[in-house]
């Protein structure tokens, strides 16, 4: 298996988005004890070892260390039934964890009606019903500890309320203004991948969704932006394909395929330009030189990362593979924690394209 494939097993307690040091192994070893499991779980998290265990049983792999060939036959004979044992247990594994997608696509057709709403709302397509604004209310105000607070605090809110939406005039506001680009900046993992002039580009972000893939395990996520003075794209796509190990039957991060943003002239936020003085030796005259380089930037999420060789351990190598972790990490984080519009569905998902 690739080694930059990487564990997205749902079923961890802890509320992280699964990577290599927090996403657990469900098949438990028959017979292990407690202190044997806490041993295991202490080494597990140690990322570095991890990654050097791995290693080492990648070289392993299909190589004989000898001992099962000095065993009597009688004992040999009942390792192969126990290989085979375990070849079925990696069946209904696989069977589990396809089973799991299943479901999630499931229940993103029921899903789908609530985001059909809420992206109609925030879009000013429709106004929220009475009854939902209620019901809203009564849960903001339990959150909130609202029931805390004496008569006289409430009456004072509810009158301060009250005149505020009779001194205002608000019959010109449609929908919820920059939306996904609040809820994105309140996630600490893209919070900080938003610069300052990212933010205006994401004012424009009109809805974000997620279509899962019907040619194989994976999923889609969609950006859709209304017409701005940055890119002419009206969809930009970032793709994360699964694959299911043949070891352990989990399903596992593959590859991911980002697009194509067709920049307007001097827009481009992933890049940034330099400039600088050069005096000439002879002449003593000076000119100025701009260079385009590089800028740390949110639309950097749309950049193909490649997948080096596992036998590549070069520097190159080892920070495109962070990168792939930390790629893989934030695509499951949206997917996972966002709550993003879902399509159960979808044999031709939105491509990257121009307004």
């Amino acid at each position: 298996m690739d080694s930059s494939a990487i564990n997205i097993n749902k079923k961890d307690q802890d509320d992280s988005a699964p990577t290599p040091q927090n996403t657990p192994i469900f098949t438990a070893p028959i017979g292990s004890n407690s202190s044997e499991n806490a041993n295991i779980s202490q080494m597990l998290g140690n990322p570095a070892l991890t990654n050097l265990i791995q290693g080492r049983l990648d070289n392993l792999a299909g190589a004989s260390s000898g001992y099962i060939q000095t065993l009597p036959k009688t004992v040999q004979r009942r390792l192969a039934a126990l290989q085979f044992l375990q070849s079925k247990h990696t069946e209904l594994e696989a069977k589990f964890h396809q089973e799991i997608l299943d479901i999630e696509k499931k229940y993103a057709l029921l899903y789908k009606p609530l985001f059909d709403k809420r992206h109609n709302i925030i879009s000013g397509k429709e106004e929220a019903a009475e009854d939902d604004i209620k019901a809203g209310e009564a849960i903001i105000k339990e959150l909130d500890g609202d029931d805390e607070l004496d008569s006289d605090e409430k009456q004072e809110q509810e009158k301060e309320s009250s005149t505020d939406v009779l001194d205002s005039d608000e019959s010109e506001i449609k929908g919820i203004d920059s939306f996904w680009l609040t809820a994105l900046y309140n996630h600490p993992q893209t919070r900080e991948m938003i610069t300052e002039r990212d933010s205006k580009a994401l004012e424009s972000l009109v809805d974000v969704s997620i279509s899962y893939l019907e040619s194989g395990p994976g999923f889609q996520i969609n950006f859709d932006f209304r017409e701005n003075p940055y890119f002419s794209n009206n969809v930009l796509t970032k793709t994360y394909y699964y694959q299911q190990s043949s070891t352990s039957g989990e399903m596992v991060f593959g590859h991911s395929e980002g697009c194509k943003i067709e920049w307007k002239p001097e827009m481009d936020l992933t890049m940034t330009v330099e400039t600088k003085k050069q005096r000439h030796k002879t002449t003593n005259k000076t000119r100025v030189i701009k260079k385009a380089v590089p800028a740390e930037s949110f639309f950097n999420l749309f950049e193909d990362i490649p997948v080096p060789e596992d036998s590549d351990d070069s520097e190159e190598a080892e920070e495109a593979r962070e990168r792939l972790e930390a790629d893989y990490e934030l695509g499951e984080e949206l997917k996972e924690k966002i709550n993003l519009s879902r399509s159960a569905k979808e044999s031709d998902p939105p491509q990257c394209k121009q307004q």
